[in-house]
This record gives C-alpha cells, sequence and structure tokens, in this order.
C-alpha cells in the first residue's frame, strides 16, 4: 500500500468515526447543559465551594466566576511547583524557577499547555497529576461553559440571564470530561500506553542486540490518564518531552488515530449542542460543514506539500520524513499536525520545525485562523459563532440590509463586541514577535537564522497567543524573556476574548427574537457556509499575510 493511500484510508476512518459519535454525544451534552436537576456528588462540591447552582448570573457575574476561577488555578498551581522539591513523589526533581512556574502555571489555566520544560526531567508525579493534570479538565470544561454561556444568548431573549457558572464548570467535569477521559484511558492502556507510579530507571542502550556501554533514565506516570485528557479536552502538554510522538505515550499507529479522533470529538459534537440549544440542528450542521471544510481542505494540502516535496532523497522516502514518526508517516503525521493546530490542542506525534517551509506555514495558519476549524472544546465554538456574525454583518452591507443572526439583530454593540474579540489574538501575536525580534537579547535563542529562525518565533507567540501550546522545537524557550512573555500571551490571549464573548451573549439575550422574513439571510444554508469560510480565510490572511511572507512563504518559496 502506497504512503498516500495509506494515508487517505487513515483520513477517511476518522471522519468515519467522528460521524458515527457527532449526534449522540451533541444531543448528551445539549442535555447536559440543558438539565436543572444536579447529582449528589455534584450537589457536594456546590456545597464545598459555596455556590448555589441555581442562580441565574448576567454576563458580569459569569464573567468574574471564570476570572476567579481561573486565578485560584494560576496561584495553586504556580505554588505547587515552587515547593515541589519538598514533596512526596517528586523523583527528586527541584523546585520550578520562578519564571518557569509562572509559565507553566498560566500555560495550564488557560488551557494552551505550552512547556518550556523536559516532563520527564522536571515534574514528579505529584504535579503532574494533581496539579497539571486536573487543570487539563477545568480548564477545558471553563471553554465549553463560555461556548454554552453564548449559546444561551441566541437561544433566549428578553433576558440578560446566561446560567450559572459553576454549575456549568461543574457539570461539563462530571458529565462530560471525567467519564470520557475514564474510557479512552482504558483503551490506551489496552493499547500500551504506560499507567503506574514508577520511580527513574537506569536503561541500557542497545544496538542489533549489542550494548553500546551508555544507558538512560525513564521514569513512569500516569501517562494514560493524563494522555486522555490532553487529547479529550485540547490541552496538548505531554507527560514526556517527546509528547505523543513517544512510545509510552503513543505506541501504535491505532492510537495514534484514535488520539486524533479524542482531540476532535468534543469540538465538532459541539455544533451539534448548539443546534439543538438553539431549536435548529441545521444551523449546527452549518457550522459543523464549515469547520470541516477548512479541516478537510487543510489535511489534503499538508499532505501535498509533505508528499509532493521537490528532491531526489524526498522522492526516495517517499516523503518528507524529517522530523516525521517513521511507526505513522507522512500522512498520519499530517493528520495530526493539522488537527492539533486546527485546535487548541498543541499535541504533536512529529516536530512542526522540520516539516517543509509551506507545511509549517500551515500549521501556524491554522492556528491564525483562531483555531475554529473545529477549535478547542468551547473556545472553537465560540470563535466561530462570533465569526458567523461578522459574516453575516458583511452580507448585511452588501445587500443594504440590518444583519441579523438566528433571530437576533446585529447593531453597533454587537459588532463592535464581535471585531475586538477578531483583533485581540493577532495585535498579540504581532506585537509579540515584532518586539521580540527587535530587541538585541531574545533573537539569541533561535536555533535558525533567515526565514526559519523568524517563523520560530512567530510559530511561538502565535501558539500561545491562541491556546495552543505546539511549537517550532529550534526555539530555545526557557528563558526568561520567553517564559514571561509568552505567559502574559496566553492568559491575555484566553481571558480578553472571553470578555467580549459573554459581553455579546448578554447583549443578544437581551434581545426581543427578530421574525423571519423574505429578506432573512438563510444561515442554515450552503451559501452562508460559503460566506463563513471565506469570511474566515480572507480576514485571517489580510491580517497575517506580511509575517507569514517574512517565515514560512519565504522558505517555502526558496527550497
Amino acid at each position: 500500500m502506497s504512503p498516500v493511500l495509506a494515508g487517505v484510508l487513515q483520513l477517511l476512518a476518522l471522519m468515519a468515526a467522528l460521524a458515527l459519535v457527532y449526534v449522540p454525544l451533541g444531543n448528551y451534552m445539549a442535555k447536559v447543559y440543558s438539565s436543572d436537576k444536579h447529582w449528589r456528588v455534584e450537589k457536594w462540591i456546590y456545597r464545598g465551594i459555596g455556590a448555589n447552582p441555581d442562580t441565574e448570573m448576567r454576563w458580569p457575574a459569569y464573567l468574574r466566576g471564570v476570572l476567579a476561577f481561573s486565578a485560584v488555578g494560576v496561584l495553586f498551581l504556580y505554588l505547587l511547583q515552587r515547593v515541589q522539591g519538598v514533596l512526596p513523589g517528586s523523583l527528586g526533581f527541584s523546585s520550578i524557577e520562578p519564571a518557569q512556574a509562572f509559565n507553566t502555571a498560566a500555560s495550564f489555566v488557560t488551557n494552551t499547555n505550552w512547556q518550556s520544560y523536559y516532563g520527564e526531567q522536571a515534574m514528579g508525579h505529584v504535579v503532574q497529576t494533581a496539579g497539571l493534570a486536573v487543570q487539563n479538565f477545568v480548564s477545558a470544561a471553563v471553554g465549553i461553559a463560555v461556548a454554552v454561556a453564548l449559546v444561551r444568548g441566541f437561544a433566549r431573549s428578553r433576558t440578560g440571564e446566561l446560567g450559572n457558572f459553576w454549575s456549568d464548570l461543574v457539570r461539563g467535569v462530571t458529565r462530560i470530561l471525567l467519564p470520557g477521559a475514564a474510557i479512552a484511558a482504558v483503551v490506551l492502556v489496552a493499547c500500551g500506553v504506560i499507567q503506574n507510579f514508577s520511580g527513574i530507571h537506569e536503561v541500557g542502550q542497545f544496538f542489533n542486540g549489542h550494548s553500546m556501554g551508555a544507558s538512560q533514565q525513564w521514569n513512569g506516570g500516569a501517562v494514560a490518564s493524563q494522555e486522555a485528557i490532553k487529547e479529550l479536552g485540547t490541552n496538548g502538554g505531554g507527560y514526556f518531552n517527546a509528547n505523543s510522538a513517544h512510545p509510552f505515550e503513543n505506541p501504535t499507529p491505532f492510537t495514534n488515530l484514535f488520539e486524533i479522533f479524542l482531540l476532535l470529538v468534543i469540538p465538532f459534537s459541539l455544533t451539534r449542542t448548539f443546534g439543538v440549544m438553539v431549536g435548529s440542528v441545521k444551523q449546527g450542521y452549518a457550522i459543523l460543514a464549515t469547520m470541516a471544510t477548512i479541516w478537510v481542505g487543510f489535511v489534503a494540502l499538508m499532505m501535498w506539500t509533505e508528499f509532493s516535496h521537490h528532491g531526489p532523497a524526498l522522492q526516495i522516502a517517499g516523503g518528507a520524513m524529517e522530523g516525521k514518526e517513521v511507526r505513522f508517516g507522512v500522512g498520519a503525521s499530517s493528520i495530526f499536525a493539522v488537527s492539533t493546530t486546527l485546535t487548541s490542542t498543541g499535541a504533536v506525534d512529529s516536530f512542526h520545525s522540520s516539516f517543509t517551509g509551506l507545511g509549517g506555514g500551515i500549521t501556524m495558519l491554522g492556528m491564525m485562523l483562531g483555531e475554529i476549524a473545529p477549535g478547542g472544546t468551547g473556545s472553537g465554538l465560540y470563535g466561530i459563532l462570533i465569526m458567523a456574525v461578522i459574516a453575516v454583518f458583511i452580507a448585511g452591507l452588501m445587500v443594504g440590509r440590518t444583519p441579523e443572526y438566528l433571530g437576533k439583530k446585529i447593531g453597533t454593540r454587537e459588532i463592535k463586541l464581535a471585531a475586538c474579540y477578531i483583533l485581540i489574538t493577532p495585535a498579540l501575536v504581532l506585537i509579540f514577535t515584532s518586539v521580540s525580534m527587535a530587541l538585541p537579547t531574545p533573537p539569541h535563542s533561535m536555533l535558525n537564522s533567515g526565514a526559519h529562525g523568524f517563523s520560530e518565533v512567530l510559530y511561538a507567540f502565535t501558539s500561545a497567543s491562541n491556546n495552543n501550546g505546539s511549537a517550532f522545537a529550534g526555539l530555545n524557550a526557557n528563558t526568561d524573556w520567553y517564559n514571561t512573555m509568552t505567559g502574559l500571551a496566553m492568559m491575555l490571549g484566553r481571558f480578553l476574548p472571553m470578555v467580549f464573548v459573554l459581553a455579546l451573549a448578554g447583549s443578544l439575550a437581551e434581545q426581543k427574537p427578530v421574525p423571519v422574513t423574505a429578506g432573512t439571510l438563510r444561515t442554515e444554508k450552503p451559501l452562508f457556509t460559503g460566506l463563513l469560510v471565506g469570511a474566515i480565510l480572507i480576514i485571517t490572511g489580510l491580517t497575517y499575510f506580511p509575517a507569514l511572507a517574512l517565515g514560512p512563504l519565504a522558505e517555502g518559496l526558496a527550497s
């Protein structure tokens, strides 16, 4: 079987699996966030944190809940790392330095999971399980909660109430993420992913059965359970530095495809949840079609760039194999790379810095779209709904009519909030990148010079500001500058957009519904899907083209 055919068959199998669970999972999540009943364990949690889950919140109160909970998470995770050296189960690792501890705390609380450390050489069992793994659950649940609040803004009328943040947060963990991650962890263990609390082992190095006289140190860990939520919650932080290219995290081609399925399943299925909650599943299908069109298009483009790159060595190898995991090949690596950068996952089974110039540009462009195809858990849905508001506004300008979406008028206030949302992340990416290139010291962290070196810095701040977490591995990000600046980029890139999302949700919920007329744009039709895809690509292209031209495009055209 040719490598190209193998890649296509894996893509078709993945699409079939996602289609199989789309309706039941989407309907289940809609039921979770629409129910007025609480599980007993949830009541215990509410009692413990002193929250009343039945109190409806307006958007400022909902936002305060998001920010307060996240601030506590950052502080707790920071302190846990700073005292690691005296904790049991630390494996002898010392406490994390302040700048890196801040970066890691900001990273995991914002669902970014950017890692400027070697996991197997820095983090003990307590920090990994009680700190990082816990944030994998709750940060994903925060993203879903904010998305659900925006959906309620479209679904409700004549009220500014968006639900209860604490109820949405707890239900996301107990009813969706915990059960899903438990099932996924069992599957991963059965397929060879390790799950233990082993200490450090000295392992000899052998070649063809003969000792090479050297050894390596390996430690175990609760890898399968963390791997499951790392993918399901679109987190991405690996137990080991090699991430999902490490055989302890991703041992077989089946686990590789299964992990891609996990990181896509909730973001895609949330479009069904959206359709059910607003009372029109066709609206959900229109958003799904937009996400799927971009995702499939990016996968096809990535496979083309990685399989068809010029040069006799690459042609003999069957593609650009540098940086690829040979167990999976170019096809599987391409699917993983596109899926992880079009979501907010950031996990890798190959190294994006070793992709072709254009291939690396595709991973960057996926993040620059706002990671909305399908995006992260929750963040992908609210991101693409913001783009839908922009697309409706553009359509209204074209026909000279007040824009409407899902029975709500898109007026001055709404479009200003949507515009602020789409401007924040590009501003963070471009400002932080330009400052890092202009100052004398930060460029010293670049492994490469020229266009590829610039791409390393551009990728870092694109990944941090979009809460992705993957990296061009050539950049030494473990410096005070990059730990601090990427930490700030992650915090601002996560919470500033949420301010505008929740403000927009509150504004929409206060409106009375607008009746459908002959002049209303049918947003469930393929025409709107095409308009939305075009708006996403054009807005992103106009924003980032100059920066892309200096980095991956220049490198790709020169090769």
